[in-house]
């Protein structure tokens, strides 16, 4: 009897549908147009870019401007069409695009910052534009009057601005490691709170309205689930790059979150599972399993005539332990490490085959990534990399 052939698990991962070339700098935003098979994208080179698909499947530029000065970032708004264009200057310029994508008007600029626009929020509720500096400035201006509404100076260089309509809260991440809460007022704003996680600096920002929850990426390969709803200071911690994170989006209706990075990763995370925070550790002279003496501890080496041990600590307890009593590695998910880590051996006979199911799927842009644009309506996500390509992936095989 012939055996059964048992067919191969499919693999699935995002398809690349699109490669979006010409730019003679770096891409450093892009989003793609809703509704039309267009990308709107600000470049190193000075150019804003309106590319459009033609009948040959290629995207051709439908509009192609040159600005006075390298664009650092964008705002599209897709209702009112307006695009708001930060530059390596500092001004703020802003445009009307023509219904059919082949036309754009001046409006008007703003003198937002001393030097280089590091991020940019058109708010239509309000008729804010919110944005930041590499003056370690974060400004906000009337958009039909242009005024200059209010400032306040951050900690360090600002990398990542989020805001929430409902309550006027803004958010802003910085190359310090630390995030600070405004609370947005028509002509003034008050300090929340500010707080750190990161190791490095944060890199990018991503809000979340109705789950009430802030997600920041690191320069340190992390990402930070904050739950501000929750007001419990609860801090969830995700390891799957191995490299600067670089941009995040989120899914709302699947909840999964997009991170993506300096080494060409785009992850997937399954927001929708009980997730863990990873514990404290702990401050002990000797194996808090094995009783054997650190090598600081030369009261405990010299009584018992040992020779201290390197101190290690188990990302699961958060146990002090020496190597010895650390000598296997897991993957613990739901605490955020879906590559394996050094845990105690106690530890690591307690993790079931369950907990070490993975939460995030992992894959490869083969592309140093910048910059992200998520379209939820037809779940296809733009990147944009340190090549100077942009590339269009359909995620419906991963985000569903």
């Amino acid at each position: 009897m012939a055996a059964e052939i048992q067919p191969k698990a499919l693999t699935r991962k995002p398809i690349l549908l699109q490669r979006v070339e010409g730019s003679q700098e770096v891409v450093n935003m892009a989003v793609i147009v809703p509704k039309e098979e267009g990308v709107i994208s600000v470049s190193e080179d000075r150019t804003v870019r309106v590319w459009l698909k033609r009948d040959s499947g290629q995207y051709w530029p439908s509009i192609y401007h040159a600005m006075p000065s390298p664009c650092s970032c964008m705002s599209f708004n897709p209702e009112t069409r307006r695009l708001s264009i930060g530059l390596d200057n500092g001004t703020i310029s802003e445009f009307v695009l023509s219904e059919d994508y082949n036309k754009m008007t001046p409006v008007k600029n703003y003198q937002a910052h001393q030097s280089r626009v590091t991020m940019i929020l058109f708010v239509l509720e309000l008729e804010w534009v919110l944005s930041t500096g590499q003056d370690k400035q974060f400004a906000w201006h009337c958009s039909e009057s242009g005024q200059r509404l209010g400032g306040y100076r951050t900690s360090a260089v600002a990398s990542g601005l989020q805001f929430d309509v409902e309550t006027r809260h803004v958010f802003i991440g910085d190359h310090s490691g630390q995030v600070t809460i405004l609370k947005l007022e028509q002509e003034n704003c008050t300090l929340v709170t500010t707080f750190r996680g990161h190791t490095g600096g944060v890199t990018a920002l991503c809000w979340d309205p109705v789950q009430r929850v802030l997600f920041s990426g690191s320069s340190d390969h992390s990402v930070i689930m904050w739950d501000i709803g929750g007001r419990k200071g609860t801090a969830i911690e995700l390891q799957g790059h191995n490299d600067k994170v670089q941009a995040l989006s989120y899914a709302q209706h699947t909840r999964q979150l997009i991170s993506c990075g300096c080494d060409g990763g785009i992850v997937v995370w399954n927001m929708d599972v009980e997730r863990q925070e990873t514990p404290e550790w702990l401050d002990s002279d000797s194996c808090q399993k094995c009783d054997q003496p650190f090598f600081w501890n030369f009261k405990q080496m010299w009584d018992s005539k040992k020779i201290g041990l390197r101190q290690h600590h188990c990302r699961k307890c958060g146990k002090a332990v020496c190597g010895k009593c650390s000598s296997k590695r897991s993957s613990i998910p739901l605490m955020g490490f879906e590559f394996e880590v050094r845990v105690c051996d106690s530890c690591h006979e307690a993790i079931t085959d369950e907990e070490r199911a993975p939460t995030a799927t992992f894959h490869d842009s083969k592309h140093n990534i910048v910059h992200v644009h998520f379209d939820a309506t037809r779940g296809w996500l733009l990147t944009s990399g340190t090549d100077k390509v942009i590339k269009l992936w359909d995620m419906t095989p991963v985000v569903s």
